[in-house]
């Protein structure tokens, strides 16, 4: 067995605003390059204090859309030779599962870390 205490569920509230940190990247449909950074930011910042794992999710949230927001730029510099295009959608289709994975995971209350991530907030 083991002796470390087990890890408390977070309520339903904190799950849910996890959730809407991860899903709030969805913003980029609005404002192109800046929605999927302020979205995240916005409700982290409003919700970080209302359970320590909203907090920790908000920050991996929005440091996974800062990553992506620096792929899509050097994406765009690629595409002067040809190849920035294709991996503009690449890159676009693989943080789309990632969040939408990312989102499940946090409203069943499992912590999710995005991989292939600059944490630059911490």
């Amino acid at each position: 067995m083991s002796d470390q205490p087990p890890v408390p569920v977070p309520s339903r509230e904190a799950r849910q605003w996890a959730m809407l940190c991860h899903y709030a990247a969805f913003f980029w449909f609005l404002a192109p390059m800046i929605g999927n950074v302020v979205g995240p930011l916005l409700v982290w910042q409003l919700k970080k204090d209302l359970d320590p794992f909203v907090d920790q999710q908000g920050k991996e949230a929005l440091n996974f859309q800062i990553t992506f927001s620096i792929l899509m730029m050097i994406c765009g510099v690629l595409a002067w030779i040809i190849i920035g295009f294709p991996l503009m959608v690449l890159v676009s289709v693989v943080a789309l599962v990632l969040v939408i994975i990312a989102g499940i995971r946090a409203n069943e209350g499992k912590p999710y870390r995005y991989p292939f991530c600059w944490r630059l907030v911490k």
